[in-house]
């Protein structure tokens, strides 16, 4: 069975890279930690909510690398010195990474109850129609 790509479909043009970016987020391998939630606000507005109880906001970092929203966190839980009877709380490190369409920007992060709130918008797309000349040769 050959694989279908969207080089396979001659009136597809320029969208290598769309391609690259698909299986990119295919492999980022984005486990279910932490949860999140993903609203939308308005025509033009998304929220991203992810469930990060434990982390103070110095232990957590947003970067957008390469159109791809990646949030990090590292907990420094200091657990030397503590005996648990029960250790249910998660405590680790994590990375959820979000593939943002061209012209979506990250606004705002909002770190409220044990939740990190992070407000996108997207541009409107202008119509543009160009006229090109055709030359004798």
């Amino acid at each position: 069975m050959t694989k279908m790509t969207l080089a396979s479909y001659p009136h597809m043009l320029g969208f290598e890279q769309l391609e690259r970016l698909l299986e990119r987020t295919a492999k980022t391998g984005n486990e279910g930690y932490p949860p999140f939630n993903i609203e939308q606000s308005s025509d033009r507005s998304y929220r991203i909510t992810l469930a990060v109880a434990g982390f103070a906001e110095d232990e957590l970092a947003i970067t957008v690398e390469d159109r791809q929203l990646v949030i990090r966190g590292r907990n420094t839980d200091d657990v030397e010195g503590r005996v648990f009877l029960h250790r249910g709380i998660a405590s680790r490190q994590f990375q959820r990474s979000f593939v943002l369409a061209e012209g979506v920007d990250v606004g705002e992060a909002v770190m409220e109850n044990g939740l990190l709130h992070i407000d996108l918008t997207q541009a409107k797309a202008e119509t543009v129609v160009q006229t090109i000349n055709i030359k004798k040769g």
